[in-house]
């Protein structure tokens, strides 16, 4: 299972590269999830960076006659157009698609958050306002989730 955690905060170099900290690649166990990435423009506008075999699996997941023949095909067109299969350097660093940046609006200060299956890169200050705004929902579904999680726990200890 994957399982991304953490947020980072990085700048974007003059040649177009972030570093993807090592403490979120250690989080992805190579043989399993491949050592390639996919970047991809996702949900919302956000650049997301797939491990390659986690992204083959959702690029398949789409199932001829699960939507409208059209619908189908403008989902395959973009989403394999938008799509650019990169390795890190060296050094951890992604080199930023032009485009895709521009499509994203990055700017030169990020933050990379895992988001369980993939890594977002989010503009500093558009990530700060995501938090401001969906904080008071996130402590509530927190708190709901804890308590189911007891109530489990409590009903295998009853029986």
């Amino acid at each position: 299972m994957l399982l991304l955690t953490g947020e980072y905060q990085h700048t974007v170099d003059n040649k177009s590269r972030v570093l993807i900290s090592n403490k979120l690649r250690s989080q992805i166990d190579a043989e399993e999830h491949g050592s390639s990435f996919y970047l991809v423009l996702g949900a919302n506008g956000i650049l997301c960076l797939y491990p390659e075999k986690y992204f083959e699996q959702i690029a398949l997941a789409v199932a001829p006659g699960s939507t409208a023949p059209d619908e189908a095909v403008s989902f395959e067109r973009i989403s394999f157009a938008l799509a650019s299969k990169i390795e890190l350097d060296g050094q951890g660093r992604l080199l930023l698609n032009e485009s895709l940046r521009r499509r994203a609006g990055l700017k030169d200060q990020i933050t990379l958050i895992g988001v369980r299956d993939h890594i977002e890169l989010w503009n500093s200050e558009s990530w700060e306002q995501y938090l401001s705004d969906n904080m008071a929902q996130y402590q509530k579904q927190m708190s709901q989730a804890r308590q189911v999680v007891l109530q489990k726990k409590n009903e295998e200890l009853e029986t």
